[in-house]
């Protein structure tokens, strides 16, 4: 059962398992910093309504985005100097170019390159269809997302690691009136007779609670098992309040929105693998009159840090200022970017 732990824990990042501990993303932390592809595409996780007009029960939306709301609220972690240059080249192209510059991790050159989609089932005409992304050290990211018909979605991503594969999974989702069903298959291995399984489920209950699981499983060689996880989530037209449990951990978290400019968020997160617990608070503000957006967060390991964005009108171009600080390990880090585009 360890060793089930052990790589579903490794694996979590990759199929972007809610139950996952988010502290991944704090600064300092001896683990790999997850990328943007340790995340379903925005389009997927989008939150839910808590009310429909017509007083029927709503679609619950993806079982990654249940903590999405909280998430979005704490600022992500910059550190050095980069440069990000989006072009759109056609309605149906995108690309872009990212440098970025570090003394505390290895420098690297990032292009990312986008095919849109624009079909009946998409309610989002920019949805992505095919995404590709090449960094500097020959690792290479690529997803297909398909909007199969009205309810059903399918995924499929590719990572490698310089010459080595290291991810290979296919996703489907089904989307009912008031349910969610999805099943993820993880780095099949005919030879190892290995695979990870991942089902999903959540179910609209009312206009405000919904209720569902995660269930992983691994089949190896040496061992196979499974972990099973319970979640829940009440929401009101301000405020979210979400909960994973399960043999792994828990994750709590709760959202509220204040008002239009302020927007603040608590998170519990525990495991049993590491035997460790992390309480977090962040928050957001928004000034539309200077252009600027401002995320700040602290936790219970001592560590405060904040991202400053500001938009520099008229021209297409917002400029990223962050400091993390670690006050038990005495660490500081200070970022500045660029993103035009």
């Amino acid at each position: 059962m360890n060793l089930i732990r052990k790589h579903c824990a490794h694996m979590g990042s990759v199929l972007a398992l809610s139950s996952n501990p988010g502290h991944q993303n704090w600064p300092f932390s001896k683990d790999h910093l997850p990328s943007r592809w340790d995340a379903h595409p925005a389009h997927w996780d989008r939150p839910p309504r808590w009310e429909r007009r017509d007083g029927r029960l709503p679609n619950p939306g993806s079982f990654h985005s249940l903590h999405r709301s909280c998430k979005d609220v704490f600022p992500h972690q910059i550190e050095g100097v980069k440069m990000i240059i989006n072009k759109t080249l056609s309605s149906f192209f995108k690309v872009s170019h990212t440098l970025h510059l570090s003394a505390v991790s290895p420098s690297y050159y990032r292009f990312h390159v986008e095919h849109l989609q624009s079909d009946d089932y998409s309610k989002d005409k920019d949805a992505p269809a095919l995404i590709g992304e090449m960094d500097s050290s020959g690792s290479l990211n690529a997803h297909a997302l398909l909007h199969l018909t009205e309810r059903v979605r399918a995924r499929t991503v590719f990572q490698t690691q310089q010459s080595q594969f290291v991810t290979w999974q296919f996703e489907t989702e089904y989307r009912g009136s008031d349910f969610t069903a999805a099943v993820t298959v993880a780095n099949p291995d005919i030879l190892r007779e290995s695979v990870i399984l991942v089902a999903h489920f959540l179910q609209s209950v009312s206009s405000g609670l919904v209720l569902g699981g995660e269930l992983v499983y691994h089949r190896g060689r040496a061992e196979e098992g499974g972990i099973l996880t319970l979640a829940g989530q009440y929401s009101r037209p301000n405020w979210v309040a979400t909960l994973n449990a399960g043999k792994g951990g828990a994750h709590a978290s709760y959202y509220h929105r204040a008002n239009k400019q302020i927007q603040v968020g608590v998170e519990f997160e525990a495991s049993t693998r590491t035997q460790e617990t992390t309480t977090s608070f962040g928050y957001q503000m928004e000034l539309p009159e200077a252009n600027m957006v401002f995320r700040g967060m602290i936790n219970s390991r001592c560590i405060i840090g904040g991202v400053l964005e500001k938009r520099l009108t008229p021209l297409p171009a917002t400029l990223i200022m962050g400091a993390f600080v670690n006050h038990r390990g005495d660490k500081l880090q200070v970022g500045l970017g660029v993103n035009v585009g």
